[in-house]
C-alpha cells in the first residue's frame, strides 16, 4: 500500500510516518506534503496513492483547497484539532478521522477501517461539501490567555501578544511590554486557536503577529530574516519551506 501524508509540521509527520510503518513496514510512504501549493504540484505529476493522511489546517490554507485544484480520488484519513462540531460533519460523510495527538491503537483502527470499507472501488467521499461546510461555519478564535504566575493567575488579551516562541518543548508567549511567560498548549495547538490572518507560523520555533513584524530583511538564496519587535534572543529567519506561503500571508492572499 502506497501512502500520502499531508502535514505541515514536520515532527508530527516523522511521527505519524513512524506509526504507520509500526502498523506495517510493508507501508510505503511514498510523499510527505507541507501545504496546499505542494501537494497540487505533487498530485499533478505522481500518481496517487492508496490512501491519504490530511490535516486539515495547513499554513497556507485549508487542506481542502487541493481537491478544487486537481483532481484526487485517493481515500482519506482526517488527522484534526478540530472541534466537534467538524467531527460530526465527518462522521456523516463516512471519513474516518484521527484526532491530535494521535495514538497508536487509533490509527491502527483507521487504517483497518480502510482495508474493510474504504478501498479505492468505493465511491469518492463528496470533499467539495465538506470544504463548504468547514470553511463557511463560524469560527472563533481564542481572545485571552490566562497564566499562572505563583499564587496567581493573569490574564492577557490577544491584542497584547507580539508572538510565541518555542525552546526546550516549552511554548512562550511574548507580550509587546516585552514580558514573556509560558503558555500549555503547543505552537501547534496554538496554530489553530489563533486568526490566521494575524499570526504565522514562520518556523518551528516561532508564531509571529503580524503587528510585531517591523522589517523583513531579504538574504541570498530567498532567505528572508525578521526583525521582531520586541527584540528576540535569537536571529529569526522564515523557513525555506515556508517563504511562499509567508509572502502570500503578508499580502493577505
Amino acid at each position: 500500500m502506497k501512502v500520502a501524508i499531508i502535514e505541515d509540521e514536520q515532527l508530527a509527520a516523522r511521527r505519524l510516518e513512524n506509526m504507520v510503518l509500526s502498523y506495517d513496514p510493508s507501508i510505503e510512504v511514498v510523499a510527505k506534503l507541507e501545504s496546499v501549493e505542494e501537494s497540487v504540484e505533487w498530485f499533478k505529476s505522481h500518481a496517487h496513492p492508496d490512501l491519504i493522511f490530511l490535516d486539515i489546517h495547513l499554513e497556507d490554507d485549508l487542506s481542502f483547497a487541493i481537491f478544487d485544484k486537481v483532481k484526487v480520488n485517493s481515500p482519506i484519513i482526517f488527522t484534526t484539532a478540530f472541534d466537534e462540531y467538524a467531527i460530526r460533519a465527518f462522521k456523516l460523510k463516512s471519513i474516518d478521522y484521527l484526532l491530535k495527538p494521535i495514538v497508536q491503537e487509533e490509527l491502527n483502527n483507521a487504517i483497518r477501517k480502510y482495508n474493510d470499507l474504504l478501498a479505492p472501488s468505493k465511491t469518492a467521499v463528496d470533499l467539495s461539501s465538506l470544504y463548504s461546510l468547514i470553511s463557511s461555519r463560524n469560527v472563533s478564535y481564542k481572545e485571552r490567555f490566562s497564566i499562572t504566575v505563583g499564587q496567581k493567575i493573569k490574564t492577557f488579551t490577544v491584542s497584547e501578544i507580539a508572538y510565541f516562541y518555542s525552546m526546550e518543548g516549552i511554548s512562550f508567549m511574548v507580550l509587546k511590554n516585552k514580558s514573556e511567560y509560558p503558555v500549555d498548549d503547543s505552537l501547534e495547538i496554538l496554530m489553530q486557536q489563533l486568526d490566521p490572518k494575524e499570526f504565522f507560523r514562520i518556523n518551528r520555533k516561532y508564531l509571529v503577529k503580524i503587528e510585531s513584524i517591523q522589517n523583513v530583511h531579504i538574504y541570498p538564496k530567498s532567505r528572508l530574516k525578521l526583525e521582531l519587535n520586541p527584540l528576540p534572543k535569537e536571529e529569526v529567519f522564515v523557513s525555506i519551506d515556508k517563504v511562499t506561503a509567508f509572502k502570500n500571508w503578508l499580502d493577505n492572499k
